[in-house]
């Protein structure tokens, strides 16, 4: 029998940010304590093309299903109209082996559970009283991770840093437009914000580690491939506390890393942020925070049967 498809429009009306915060929090706790299997993420790679495609499988023990998903970054695409990101997810049973549904989300989900991965980790992480946002990035996911930790704390201000001057005024507006008192930042006035999240597919440090504050919290969500960087090592060098989703995904993928065979840092300096968000955690005002966040599947897994139940009990 031909497993059912579900297209965006019908996931959209199935999901809500509770639902996805919930999951991703639960599974974060989870990972940490070893209740899931992740393989290895497949990397692809079209540089002529300037695309990548991820394939990331996941399973949290004891639950009925696990999910194959594919993850497609073309940044091109808006230059001819298209979205940057594209995907599906296929959820399978973890009883059978067949596939339950076809979640044709278009990569919805992953932006989501990214956002909110991104938005629990940075309040977990970052001073009660931290109030001031900045974002390196100006596509979806900067947008989400603004608008999905605004769901969680206050937000006074947000700073925007973009390559482009008209995609950083136009995503400021739309943050003006929720009540956001947003405006474009130099990098180094971004750098220097109480809270820090980078969303951008940069091969180089968008930022300089001397430029972020003592008591700063810095979210990294971009390095999701070998040839990507956006946190300098030396930042981890002056961290505190340094939080990972996934020890051996940041190890071989992410800024940590990159930090790690710098010198900037060992290989154990590292924290699961599901042990963090866990329990409230502990903090010097003046100490900086750093989370490498790569992805997870399992994480994919859980939002994808979230939202299966919805859509078809």
């Amino acid at each position: 029998m031909t497993p059912p498809v579900f297209d965006t429009a019908a996931i959209v009306r199935a999901t809500t940010p509770e639902m996805v915060l919930t999951a991703v929090r639960d599974t974060l706790i989870a990972h940490a304590h070893g209740r899931t299997t992740v393989p290895p993420p497949l990397h692809l790679q079209f540089p002529d093309a300037d695309g990548d495609c991820h394939v990331k499988a996941g399973w949290v023990t004891d639950t009925p299903d696990f999910t194959v998903k594919i993850a497609t970054g073309f940044y091109r695409n808006p230059t001819a109209g298209l979205p940057t990101n594209h995907g599906l997810v296929c959820v399978v049973s973890a009883r059978t082996g067949q596939i339950r549904a076809i979640l044709d989300d278009q990569g919805l989900l992953t932006a989501w559970r990214t956002a909110a991965a991104g938005a629990l980790a940075t309040h977990a992480m970052a001073r009660p009283d931290a109030a001031t946002l900045a974002v390196f990035g100006t596509g979806e996911q900067a947008r989400l991770q603004v608008e999905w930790l605004a769901r969680l704390r206050p937000i006074d201000t947000v700073l925007v840093h973009g390559r482009s001057l008209d995609k950083t005024g136009a995503l400021c507006k739309e943050f003006n437009t929720l009540g956001l008192h947003a405006r474009p930042a130099l990098a180094d006035e971004a750098a220097a914000a109480d809270m820090v999240i980078t969303t951008t597919p940069a091969t180089v440090p968008v930022l300089q580690a001397g430029h972020v504050r003592a008591g700063a919290h810095v979210t990294g969500i971009g390095t999701d491939m070998p040839h990507k960087s956006e946190l300098p090592p030396g930042l981890f060098a002056r961290a505190a506390l340094i939080a990972t989703d996934d020890h051996q995904q940041c190890l071989d993928h992410g800024d940590f890393g990159h930090a790690v065979r710098a010198g900037s840092t060992t290989d154990t300096s590292d924290t699961p942020v599901g042990l963090l968000l866990e329990r409230p955690i502990e903090r010097p005002d003046g100490a900086i925070t750093v989370a490498d966040l790569t992805g997870v599947g399992a994480l994919d897994a859980a939002v994808a049967s979230a939202v299966l139940r919805e859509l078809a009990p």
